[in-house]
């Protein structure tokens, strides 16, 4: 067969005494390298771009406490399987001497999620459950608001945060700490939440189906949670001084205290101990220990001397994403998806894929970011409950991995916190300024008596004083004086000011026209969304007494 004519321009790279086979080949590869000619340039340039440096992470951490006035701050870095910095910033405590190290003890909050992922991963490879395993086989007792949904929530449903609740259904049942609940009552009441979106089709962060998924550990492995993740992962971590919860911890002599702005003035606060339901937060932990836990996710479970911790496909369930998340813009590092895995968050920054998590319990947020590409790990803890602290440190250091320069990524959020809090205070100051010109009705008594929630329980409304209080039965912190706003409706000012979610308590009337139930909503915005007051609704079960609603 005649071969064909080849043009003087490939005859000119030395093409003319090749066959036409070979020169589709050829052109196949260039054509090949010059596609990817731009990323290997622009990985070159990140990979070239100047680290932050140990000193400039002092500098940087220094203006965090400042600028969020937060006591106390632990960053590590983690790059290349090494830890290359690990330092903490500030005190544990307000009004203590006691500065924080790379071994003080934090709260890491729903960075536990992660370790709840592996614990069930573990057992996966064990070959004693499947991901997609239904979660009646594990707990008969389980039940949704939907039948079909109850027949058909597997395991991996419990992770993904898809299940078709509201954003924080039912946290009113854990939080604030000091209630009454167990995870006998989650799991019974999981059935009276109702759905605000179809089974798997759209995003809503959960914490009580965590609770559930350390359920399933409890049940397969034969111990709680809190023994499992201990044994079969801290242990053979080397994390000898982090434990699943804050009552677990053996040595307490380097652990912060929970800070909040109580009242304009950041103080300390009860620290929450849940006695329950700790595979969704509660396990405590320090930069200098979570830093072994970073660095085996970025070696795919390895650890040790080429010990596995759990297996590579169980690594990439972990980190492969589960459940879509919309980006509407995006952002500050040109992210185009986002979703979420089997206890991570899964995104894309400047090209990159991360694998994140944030948490946070009462007085204290954390977060931990891996770029895997690049092997790096950044770990920051803190003691306050402002997550613009963290965001500022983590997001200044990628800057300078990604070679992005020029930006004060604390000024941008100290500016942006103020904005909100700015809109949020112009909410909650109109509200109470009505309440304070409002005119309350004279038979304030009317309102009295017992109302009750099918998962939430009792709450009573008894004046006191000649005035109106509401109290939980089994929630004794949700607890505080109410002030009429309008019509129906009035202002509760929990006692305790730490909770800062207070809210609107609305009454609705029967026929007669007297109160029969009551629904509520908080009245700032920036409310944690944990206070899921919007989705109790109270049915008068009870009457105040003639002595009770004349205010004698």
């Amino acid at each position: 067969m005649r071969k064909p004519r080849i043009s003087s321009a490939v005859a000119g790279l030395g093409m003319g005494n090749y066959n036409y086979l070979h020169y589709l080949v050829f052109m196949k590869h260039l054509n090949r390298y010059l596609s990817i000619l731009p990323i290997i340039l622009i990985s070159i340039s990140f990979a070239s771009a100047q680290s932050i440096t140990s000193a400039e992470v002092d500098v940087l951490a220094e203006r965090t406490l400042k600028a969020f006035d937060v006591p106390g701050i632990a960053v590590a870095i983690i790059k290349d399987g090494k830890v290359i910095h690990s330092k903490g910033y500030g005190v544990r405590s307000l009004g203590s001497p006691e500065k924080v190290d790379e071994n003080t003890l934090f709260g890491i909050a729903s960075n536990s999620k992660a370790f709840t992922a592996a614990t069930l991963g573990i057992l996966v490879d064990e070959g004693k459950l499947k991901w997609d395993d239904r979660v009646i086989d594990y707990i008969p007792e389980f039940r949704m608001y939907n039948a079909y949904v109850t027949e058909e929530f597997t395991i991996r449903d419990l992770l993904t945060h898809r299940s078709g609740l509201g954003l924080g259904a039912g946290d009113l049942m854990f939080w604030p700490g000091q209630n009454s609940f167990t995870m006998k009552d989650i799991i019974h009441n999981l059935r009276y939440l109702k759905p605000v979106s179809g089974f798997r089709t759209k995003y809503d962060y959960d914490n009580l189906l965590y609770m559930v998924a350390g359920e399933v550990v409890a049940r397969v492995s034969g111990k709680p949670w809190e023994e499992f993740v201990e044994e079969m992962i801290m242990r053979p971590l080397g994390m000898s001084k982090s434990a699943s919860s804050f009552n677990r911890l053996k040595d307490k002599s380097n652990v912060i205290a929970a800070h909040a702005v109580v009242d304009g003035k950041v103080k300390v606060i009860d620290r929450d101990r849940f006695e329950f339901g700790n595979s969704a937060g509660g396990i405590n932990s320090s930069i200098s220990e979570l830093s072994k836990w970073v660095i085996m996710q970025l070696q795919h479970g390895k650890y040790g001397d080429e010990k596995q911790l759990f297996s590579e496909n169980v690594h990439e369930e972990m980190w492969d994403p589960q459940t879509i998340i919309p980006v509407r813009s995006p952002g500050i590092y040109n992210t185009h998806f986002n979703s979420y895995g089997l206890g991570w968050n899964i995104s894309d920054v400047m090209g990159y894929k991360q694998a994140s998590h944030t948490g946070f319990v009462a007085g204290m947020v954390t977060q931990v970011t891996m770029v895997p590409e690049l092997n790096l790990g950044i770990i920051v803890l803190t003691n306050q409950q402002i997550g613009a602290a963290f965001s500022s440190i983590t997001n200044q250091i990628k800057d300078s991995y990604f070679g992005i320069k020029g930006k004060d990524r604390v000024k941008e959020n100290a500016d942006r916190m103020q904005s909100n809090l700015g809109n949020a205070d112009k909410v909650t100051t109109e509200a109470w300024k009505v309440s304070a010109a409002a005119t309350p009705p004279s038979n304030l008594g009317q309102y009295t008596g017992t109302y009750r929630d099918v998962w939430f329980g009792d709450i009573s409304i008894r004046m006191k004083n000649g005035k109106l209080f509401f109290g939980s039965q089994r929630s004794p912190r949700i607890s505080g004086e109410m002030f009429f706003y309008k019509g129906n409706t009035f202002l509760a000012k929990w006692t305790d000011r730490s909770l800062d979610a207070d809210a609107f308590i609305m009454f609705s009337l029967d026929y007669e026209g007297s109160p029969s139930g009551i629904k509520m909503k908080p009245i700032s915005p920036l409310t944690d969304f944990s206070y899921d007051f919007q989705d109790l609704d109270f049915k008068r079960v009870q009457g105040g007494d003639k002595a009770v609603s004349t205010g004698l």
